[in-house]
């Protein structure tokens, strides 16, 4: 048994996570990938640490502990990849499955077929469309309608978009109108879109609130404060100073654009 084989056994929800990220991979080939690139970062990395401390009689002792802890680091960073494209992939559907949703409902109410609202849906804009043709082309293969819905439904990284094709499947099941359940169902997603806009609000005035105490007042309040004891005091403030104090800013702006865009919510509007 290889080690990405062993290595497997430990990781039961990757085979998973690579069908709902749409990453081509058995496990096993993504853990030896995994397996190599954080072998050769850690190899490239203790190579440069080799010559450091060779030119300042550092411990090289030391490297071959140093590498196997960033061959594990890096290796445990790159599996998380397939976690990132899921999340990824999850965001780029729920910005637009209402109205993917909405697309199949009018289509469905229109008098059209439930097969034919599918087939409709998939050469439809945004990235619920091709969640849609994988749907269509299941069943073009032969597989049962309410088999590639249930199917699609497990491997899809959208809970919102999951709940569609579920409701969707069970009013089959059932033998009732599927138009009712959809309806309903778009009907609680955009009331669950409303909520997380409001949270939005929320959470966007405590940051902001943040932002203007941390990246506005602190800095010209206490840089201008700091000079001043430091001219009385006698102290030099050179150009190092605030360069350094540049840097801390561009840093702490960076920050809060990242967090602004964490907390947005993926909603088209």
């Amino acid at each position: 048994m290889s080690l990405a084989s062993a290595l497997a056994s430990q990781y039961p929800g990757l085979k998973k996570e690579l069908r709902m990220a749409r990453i081509k991979k058995r496990p096993e080939e993504f853990i030896r990938d995994a397996l190599k690139t954080a072998f050769f970062m850690a190899l490239g990395l203790i190579i440069l640490l080799f010559f450091y401390f060779d030119s300042i009689g550092g411990p090289v002792a030391l490297l071959p502990l140093i590498f196997v802890g960033l061959a594990y680091l890096l290796f445990q960073f790159n599996m998380i990849k397939s976690k990132a494209a899921v999340i990824k992939k999850q965001k780029e559907i729920d910005k637009d499955v209402l109205f993917a949703g909405r697309y199949l409902l009018v289509k469905l109410n229109s008098g059209r077929p439930l097969v034919s609202a599918l087939s409709d849906a998939s050469k439809s804009y945004g990235v619920a469309s091709n969640y849609f043709k994988e749907i269509v082309k299941d069943i073009e293969l032969g597989k049962p309608l309410e088999k590639a819905l249930s199917d699609e439904s497990e491997n899809s990284p959208s809970p919102k978009f999951r709940k569609i094709l579920f409701q969707i499947s069970n009013a089959l099941s059932i033998g009732i109108d599927v138009t009712e359940f959809l309806e309903a169902t778009l009907n609680d997603i955009a009331d669950e879109q409303l909520i997380e806009i409001n949270r939005y609000g929320k959470k966007l005035n405590s940051v902001t609130l943040f932002y203007m105490l941390l990246a506005v007042v602190v800095p010209s309040l206490g840089l201008t404060i700091f000079t001043v004891v430091a001219t009385l005091a006698g102290i030099e403030v050179n150009m190092t100073f605030f360069m350094v104090i540049l840097l801390f800013l561009i840093i702490l702006q960076s920050i809060f654009l990242v967090v602004y865009k964490s907390i947005r919510p993926n909603i088209n509007i």
